[in-house]
């Protein structure tokens, strides 16, 4: 287990007026709208029509079909479950297989699904796709313009068919580009200071965002302090949540639900559940502003804390937190690989791979970017932004080096072994691989997303699509992290 230390976690109440955080009573099912029962008749008496008579035999079908539901135990419904999903996943592997033309049985395509199901879920899974991704072609990349100032972050659709984007502009453009295309489908145009609640878009630099699981929502974080969740299709604005005291640098949702986790320059993470537009909890405990944030499935999130030289786990339920040591800079992005597994980057220069049961890295490279001549210093090039394709052993790194890295992660990630260069000229401030893995999408800008300390006269700002090709070879196996 780790040593690293159960850190004031500490539970912020909900000031007087927000919303309680009890959960509501389930509503009972079609309990809307129905009508109150006239006095003296049981409720769920039906009553029938005197000219359309219920036959008898109409009658008792219904009778026993209400017996059938009432007579189902707990096990049995797991049961039938469990059989409904055992045929859903038949069904989804049969028509894969059938498209990559695989002669494989049906049952062994779903004894295989499921115990990948079982790995990543234990934070085991480790796909070995690295080793055949090839060379990226730099004239195969194509170049997304639309954003005045420097790209601060994006989010791709689960589907993969849309990337959304974000700026420093003082329009400040979120836009929804289509993959395929990249034609633009929606611009939200910024306002001025203090226009928020009769303009649209953001009033000041968004920095941070995050796409639910399901696609349906969108959350958007700017230097105003606010969050502003939006309907991912239609790019509508849907609610506002205030109650940051610092610029909202990090955000992510959990995946498979509505709750929102955010991050802040005020120190602190704040749980939101969007569905219900409803503040849950706040928590403390870094000493330096956040500066970016990830999470998945489980109820808990990490963060990345700048300046203080951790990164934390911060477990919900048990109001705790796990504290991580081994950057000697800022620590600038950060992002779970899978349940088990993280990535960061700090401006020291260094990328760290980390396990959630060690509180040293489990891999270290330092000077990734290489090293750089500031004002007649020699210092390493800042990581300004990192990405793994989830369960897998792939993961990328940006800084303002002129390129992009991708790299492999040794077994049990345990090693970080670099693979491809690709070039692209300025700040890299945030990249994302699809969930497929044959694209990567980087953001890019003249100045850092946090800042200008420097400003790179010749970069473009805009959005750049990698597709990543792999070389045609026999399925990888999964293999289960050692560590």
């Amino acid at each position: 287990m780790a040593a690293a230390a159960a850190a004031g976690g500490r539970r912020a109440k909900a000031p007087r007026g927000a919303v309680a955080r009890r959960r509501p009573r389930a509503a009972v099912p079609g309990a809307e709208g129905r009508p109150r029962a006239a006095a003296g008749r049981p409720v769920d008496e039906e009553v029938s029509s005197d000219s359309e008579p219920e036959s008898p035999s109409l009658g008792r079908r219904r009778r026993e079909a209400a017996e059938e539901e009432v007579d189902e135990t707990p096990q049995e419904k797991k049961l039938r479950l469990a059989k409904l999903y055992l045929e859903q996943l038949r069904q989804h592997e049969e028509e894969r297989a059938a498209a990559e033309e695989e002669e494989t049985q049906p049952a062994d395509l779903i004894g295989d699904r499921l115990k990948e199901d079982v790995l990543e879920q234990k934070g085991r899974l480790q796909r070995l796709v690295a080793k055949e991704v090839q060379p990226p072609d730099p004239a195969s990349i194509r170049v997304l313009r639309g954003h005045q100032l420097p790209v601060t972050c994006l989010v791709i659709s689960p589907d993969d068919r849309f990337i959304f984007s974000a700026s420093k502009d003082g329009s400040l453009i979120k836009c929804k580009w289509e993959v395929e295309s990249g034609k633009k489908l929606c611009v939200v145009p910024g306002g001025k200071k203090g226009t928020e609640e009769r303009h649209m878009g953001h009033a000041s630099h968004v920095l941070c965002m995050a796409i639910s699981s399901d696609g349906k929502y969108l959350a958007t974080g700017d230097r105003n302090k606010l969050i502003m969740i939006w309907d991912a299709d239609t790019c509508k604005r849907l609610h506002i949540f205030t109650g940051h005291r610092d610029a909202v640098s990090g955000l992510s949702f959990r995946k498979g639900t509505h709750q929102l986790y955010s991050a802040s320059h005020d120190r602190c993470v704040k749980v939101w559940n969007v569905a219900e537009n409803a503040y849950v909890e706040t928590l403390f405990g870094h000493q330096d502003v956040i500066t970016g944030l990830d999470s998945l499935s489980r109820e808990c999130c990490v963060t990345a804390g700048g300046r203080d030289g951790t990164v934390r786990l911060w477990k919900i339920p048990e109001e705790s937190q796990l504290v991580f040591y081994g950057h000697q800079g800022s620590i600038d992005c950060i992002q779970l690989i899978n349940e088990e597994h993280m990535v960061s980057g700090a401006d020291d220069g260094s990328v760290a791979l980390w396990g959630l049961t060690k509180k040293k890295p489990l891999a270290l490279a330092r000077q990734a970017h290489g090293m750089q001549d500031a004002q007649g210093l020699q210092q390493p090039y800042w990581i300004s932004a990192v990405a793994a394709l989830r369960n897998s052993d792939l993961l990328a790194t940006g800084s303002h080096s002129a390129s992009v890295k991708l790299w492999k992660c040794g077994e049990g990630f345990r090693k970080l072994e670099p693979l491809w260069d690709i070039p692209l000229v300025g700040f890299v401030n945030s990249l994302k691989f699809s969930a497929a893995g044959d694209f990567l999408v980087a953001g890019l800008g003249q100045e850092h997303r946090l800042g200008r300390w420097w400003r790179v006269k010749e970069a473009k700002n805009s959005i750049c699509i990698i597709p990543l090709k792999r070389r045609a070879a026999a399925p990888s196996p999964e293999a289960p992290d050692s560590s």
